[in-house]
């Protein structure tokens, strides 16, 4: 046999060889951390990580990849006790949670709970399967996985995907998961079967929601030596989410301003426009927390200079300061993008620490070059620089991180072609600001570590919470449509394991130029996406145009009505901030798929447009246009609502009480977002601020939605420092008894310096006419002091 037909029949069996869907279990060994085995072709592993939470591995290859995941920092060194049995068809794994049924022909894993109910099963001829191919000019090997999908199944997360106008449930869908421009990517996949799923793959990949007649979904990666992925078992979304995170790393507290409302404009041009800003804001006592300088405060330098051009700034330092004197906070946008002629450029360069992708310049209409966040040393640069330069050295209390995906729109082969630190591009393609904030991150920890990092991210992979990052959806426009697709995209998200997301309310652009605010259509949008902004993560006013809440190009009407909405998001913030260090302690989501709370409601599995923000509030914006344009329905001043079953609900703005289990057409007036409280909920509620931390939380109107038991865990600690970390911060836990119509006060635990000494609760039961809407409540049902030592009172 010649050697070029050998080495064809060679290439031919390989193809057959790593193309059969499935390997038989030929033998297997039990290890401390968990069972190995060998196949007729290729090996696996199943790693027993906790109770509820294994990894699995399979290869083609002779041994599986020691490579550290990017993704994964927990080691999970502790052994669990697992045991290990043969039946002639299965090997049978089980924990103390868990059973796992590998079958013995096809090694496809069938999950089972510890009572033997069905979870979830891998197909069985399609379970995990590594396919020789070739992309962008270099061989590699496509990996998958495919899961059996009943029709009763919805699933969620995978990310945020800004364009995307189809439902909420991929289940029956597709999903493209490679980030590029406006495409993010979130490889985690929630099942209201009760199970979660993380892919611990880089490389661009696909969502196959609709397999085999929508009886399966199927996760496609373009490269990879390795199938690899984490199976948690909840069965709640909120356990799933806290062994995600357990995995991946926790959400540190932001500092409580960022909790406010940040204003930002594309793009303010000097210090004395954002000086104006400010005398605006308060001026006109207008609740605000954060001004916002964007992009090209450079120019016309080339981008990367981190110079604040001193014609149009010519005190950066003093405005900061200015700013900071009127207790505003400040973030700034610094790019991972450097133009050519720098002194920053040719540091990194010199370094190896630039990558050979480039950035379409819109600007300028130059390529500039993005510098390789995989590299630790360019890392590690690029802080140094930006800290120097601008962030540390103005006294910069955030940072924008924009343009976090290299991708100029054509040249995506090049970012598979190029060479990053640790290898080829095309195997880390979704994880350059998963990388890029963990240098960020570090640097803030090291350099400023008495202030909290706060990063307002363009793109995010899982992980990527534990480095402070806030998504946001890019680029959006000024829309109806647009803004109907972010409701969804923010649900899954925060599904995704990522807990904190915000959005450009009103939309970035329109044919990139701004929207005519004083157009009445155009102010409806902007009112309905602010009411949607205020149950945000994250509230945040930005785009092109003047758009700020003093502004002039607002009817008397609406301006009104988003100062209403603005006091109400700072009336809630005791509630927020609370809820911020359950994020943070026990890995909590704030803004929750109805799934979280009402996974056994099938009614809710393909709303796309109802979450609940926190424990208490069903929130439902308006995203149709009702009341004014040539789109506008005629008379049509309602929207949809449905009241999830076996709890009682009360209409926020009236106070009146619901049954759940309902469908109704829900009041929406412009001045008015449909917005539900759960019976049980306890809501305490600040007074009206200015800014986030002009008053301390001694003086709490306590709102109780009666018709449930309930509790509400308080939280506070000294807003902007890492001392919590230490154990400087304070909780109590409050109780409502229902029946006895009884509220009792746990002792609080923990101290922080400045810790009131002394709370006042002004408690009000809620009922029609009472303790409703925005203004605090004229009726009080009962008011006394709370001084940390656990009291009941009977609330009548």
């Amino acid at each position: 046999m010649s050697h070029k037909l050998f080495m064809a029949l060679s290439v031919f069996l390989l193809f057959i060889y790593a193309g059969k869907a499935s390997s038989a279990i030929l033998g297997f060994k039990a290890e401390a951390d968990g069972v190995a085995f060998r196949l007729d072709k290729g090996v696996m592993k199943i790693r027993i990580l906790q109770d509820d939470a294994v990894q699995v591995k399979y290869s083609i290859l002779n041994a599986l990849p020691v490579d550290a995941s990017l993704v994964v920092n927990n080691q999970f060194n502790k052994p669990v006790k697992y045991t290990v049995m043969q039946t002639a068809q299965h090997i049978v794994i089980k924990t103390g949670k868990l059973i796992l049924q590998v079958n013995r022909q096809t090694n496809a894993i069938t999950y089972l709970t510890i009572t033997g109910k069905l979870i979830t099963t891998e197909d069985r001829t399609q379970n995990k399967v590594m396919q020789p191919q070739v992309v962008a000019g270099i061989s590699t090997y496509s990996c998958s996985t495919q899961f059996i999908s009943p029709a009763t199944e919805a699933l969620y997360g995978m990310g945020c995907h800004p364009l995307d106008t189809l439902s909420i449930n991929y289940k029956g869908r597709n999903q493209d998961m490679a980030i590029k421009y406006l495409t993010g990517a979130i490889p985690v996949l929630l099942s209201t079967k009760g199970y979660g799923l993380l892919w611990d793959n880089y490389s661009a990949s696909e969502f196959f929601g609709s397999e085999a007649g929508n009886t399966k979904f199927r996760y496609v990666s373009e490269s990879g030596k390795q199938v690899n992925y984490y199976f948690f078992y909840g069965p709640e979304f909120d356990q799933i989410i806290n062994l995600y995170r357990t995995a991946t790393g926790k959400a540190p507290m932001f500092p409580k301003w960022s909790f406010g409302l940040f204003q930002s404009q594309d793009r303010y041009m000097s210090q004395q426009e954002i000086l104006s800003v400010k005398d605006n804001y308060r001026n006109n006592h207008i609740p605000v927390d954060v001004i916002v300088q964007d992009w090209y405060y450079w120019d016309p330098l080339p981008i990367g200079s981190h110079v604040m051009k001193a014609e149009r700034y010519p005190d950066p330092k003093a405005l900061v300061d200015e700013l900071h004197k009127a207790n505003l906070h400040t973030m700034i946008s610094i790019w991972p993008v450097f133009g050519k002629g720098t002194p920053n450029y040719d540091a990194l360069k010199s370094t190896g620490g630039l990558t050979n992708i480039t950035w379409d310049n819109v600007i300028t209409h130059t390529f500039d070059t993005y510098y390789d966040a995989h590299n630790p040393k360019a890392r590690d640069l690029y802080w140094q620089q930006a800290r120097d330069s601008l962030v540390k050295r103005y006294g910069w209390d955030a940072w924008w991180v924009d343009q976090c995906e290299p991708d100029n729109g054509t040249l995506l082969d090049e970012r598979r072609k190029d060479n990053f630190f640790p290898g080829k591009g095309i195997d880390y393609f979704n994880t350059y600001s998963l990388e890029h904030t963990k240098g960020l991150y570090k640097g803030w920890r090291k350099d400023i570590p008495n202030k909290r990092a706060f990063f307002l991210v363009r793109q995010a992979f899982a992980g990527q919470q534990r480095n402070s990052a806030t998504l946001w959806s890019s680029d959006i426009t000024c829309t109806f449509s647009a803004f109907k697709s972010q409701v969804p995209q923010g649900i899954n998200a925060c599904a995704s394991g990522i807990p904190y997301w915000t959005s450009d309310i009103g939309g970035y652009h329109l044919g990139w130029k701004a929207a005519n605010w004083s157009l009445p259509e155009n102010q409806e949008l902007f009112t309905r996406w602010f009411q949607f902004g205020v149950f945000s993560p994250i509230f945040r006013i930005h785009g092109k145009g003047e758009r700020a809440l003093f502004s002039d190009n607002w009817s008397a009407e609406t301006k009104t009505t988003l100062l209403n909405y603005d006091k109400l998001r700072y009336r809630l913030l005791p509630y927020i901030y609370s809820l911020a260090g359950q994020v943070t302690k026990n890995n909590y989501t704030l803004m929750r798929a109805l799934s979280f709370d009402f996974r056994n409601d099938a009614k809710v599995y393909n709303i796309p447009d109802q979450y609940m923000f926190g424990p208490a509030f069903m929130v439902n914006p308006v995203t149709e246009q009702l009341y004014t344009g040539k789109n506008a329905a005629n008379g049509k001043n309602t929207r949809n609502v449905y009241l999830p079953a076996k709890t009682s609900w009360y209409d926020f703005w009236t106070g009146k009480k619901l049954d759940g289990g309902q469908q109704l057409n829900a009041a929406a007036p412009l001045n008015i977002i449909p917005l539900y409280v759960k019976a049980g909920s306890i809501v305490p509620m600040g007074p009206v601020m200015e800014y986030a931390t002009e008053k301390p939380a001694n003086q709490i109107e306590l709102r109780i939605y009666p018709g449930a038991n309930g509790q509400f865990e308080f939280y506070e600690d000294e807003n902007d420092n890492y001392n919590y970390e230490k154990g400087k911060y304070a909780s109590f836990t409050l109780h409502w008894n229902d029946q006895k119509h009884q509220l009792t006060v746990s002792d609080t635990k923990g101290t922080y310096p400045g810790m009131p000494n002394k709370r006042t609760f002004n408690v009000v039961l809620v009922k029609e006419g009472r303790g409703a809407a925005v203004e605090a409540s004229t009726y009080i049902n009962k008011s006394f002091s709370y001084t940390g030592k656990a009291l009941s009172v009977i609330i009548n």
